[in-house]
């Protein structure tokens, strides 16, 4: 007989709140070890802090090479992602995932492999959909998946995602998480172990930069013509469950939505630049059109002006372009 152990989880927008909520309503002889990943990128973070307060678990930053203990909650430090490897804590300052570091992915694919049937997935408030190939990982290899109801959810998107990846997983109010998470994890079960497919073991070596080789990828995907928003490399098509994912050969990884938003922006971005340039080639050239005056060459410094007039309806072309861009629904 054995019990589910090990809780993760994975919140976005809103997770604070979510988070401390959550915690707050856990008994001080809670039976698990918890660990967390809050979407802080490289900011600094009070969230150990902001739980501790919460409720009656301590929470502390994890550390590399740390035990996993029951009764604790253990959370992602700013800029890093965190995994879990032969019963102890890992930190790595790997490929982003999902345009995340830290990312909820990798911390449910790493617990589903290091525990099976032990872990509970569960995924909060937060926009796109970092944490459903997790919350899959962690279904496909036994566990069970939690997903805070997207109705009341401050960011719907990634509940509802899970929800979609993962049939199985059940939609609960947040305030009733907390109970449930008490029920999961004293039951007694016999849980046996179940194979892990060669998918998830692959993209675990490579968030624990245990490998990450072409030979690698060739195992779980096929070439694209896609390229990746972050390094530039050519992006392989992972295709294991509903919705392709991608990952380049250095490491980053994206699902669908996280590929649009990431390249939305890397459009938008190129717009921005190509608008600075043009108005200041704009104004440079009327500049030396007062210049050309000056000199008594009326004939250049009308050119001049024609140049800029030019220029400035470009700019115009790429204002309307950019305001024309929808936000995705």
């Amino acid at each position: 007989m054995a019990r589910r152990d090990v809780v993760v989880i994975g919140a976005s927008a809103g997770g604070v709140v979510g988070l401390q909520r959550l915690v707050a309503g856990l008994s001080a002889d809670f039976p698990a070890t918890l660990l967390v990943v809050l979407h802080v990128g490289a900011h600094h973070s009070t969230l150990p802090a902001l739980l501790s307060r919460a409720g009656p678990l301590p929470a502390c930053r994890a550390r590399h090479g740390e035990a996993v203990l029951p009764g604790r909650i253990y959370v992602a430090p700013p800029d890093h992602h965190l995994l879990v490897a032969r019963d102890t804590l890992r930190l790595t300052r790997g490929p982003k995932e999902n345009h995340s570091r830290p990312a909820v992915d990798p911390l449910f694919r790493s617990a589903a492999v290091e525990y099976g049937p032990r872990v509970v997935g569960v995924v909060l408030t937060g926009y796109l959909d970092d944490g459903s190939d997790g919350a899959r990982a962690v279904a496909e290899c036994g566990g069970v998946v939690v997903v805070q109801d997207p109705a009341e959810a401050f960011a719907p998107e990634m509940p509802d995602s899970a929800l979609r990846a993962v049939r199985t997983a059940q939609a609960s109010p947040l305030a009733e998480i907390p109970a449930l998470l008490e029920q999961l994890t004293r039951e007694e079960l016999a849980l046996p172990p179940v194979a892990v497919p060669e998918t998830l073991l692959v993209e675990n070596a490579i968030s624990l930069l245990e490998g990450h080789s072409v030979e690698e990828l060739k195992k779980i995907a096929s070439p694209s013509s896609l390229t990746c928003p972050d390094c530039g490399g050519s992006l392989w098509r992972i295709k294991d469950g509903e919705r392709p994912r991608f990952r380049c050969h250095t490491g980053h990884a994206f699902s669908e939505l996280a590929l649009r938003d990431a390249q939305r922006s890397a459009t938008e971005e190129s717009l921005w630049s190509a608008v600075r340039s043009q108005q200041e080639e704009a104004l440079l050239a009327q500049e030396m059109a007062q210049s050309l005056r000056l000199l008594g060459e009326d004939r250049r410094a009308k050119a001049e002006d024609v140049r800029a007039q030019k220029l400035m309806q470009r700019v115009k072309v790429l204002r309307s372009l950019l305001e024309e861009q929808e936000s995705p629904p």
